[in-house]
């Protein structure tokens, strides 16, 4: 699993840094994992399945949901590894 840290983000998804922030505020966007106390990155594919949904022309309410899943999927994972 890849992770990317800002600034590749920004570029994959086109935004600024405060709306990339803002979009995870407002559920449409995967919050970051954190990787120590001041850095944090996201898996690669949460960000290129957000990225197909709204090419696909998803609602907001559409992304929500994906973001739900994509995050209940990652807690899963974590939970697999714990076991």
């Amino acid at each position: 699993m890849k992770l990317l840290r800002l600034t590749p983000i920004l570029g994959l998804t086109g935004v600024s840094r405060s709306t990339h922030y803002a979009q995870i505020q407002s559920g449409l966007m995967t919050a970051g994992v954190p990787l120590s106390v001041h850095s944090v990155a996201w898996p690669e594919h949460e960000i290129l399945a957000i990225n197909a949904a709204r090419v696909a022309g998803k609602s907001d309410d559409e992304i929500r949901l994906l973001v739900i899943k994509l995050m209940a999927d990652r807690k899963a994972l974590g939970a697999e590894v714990m076991a």
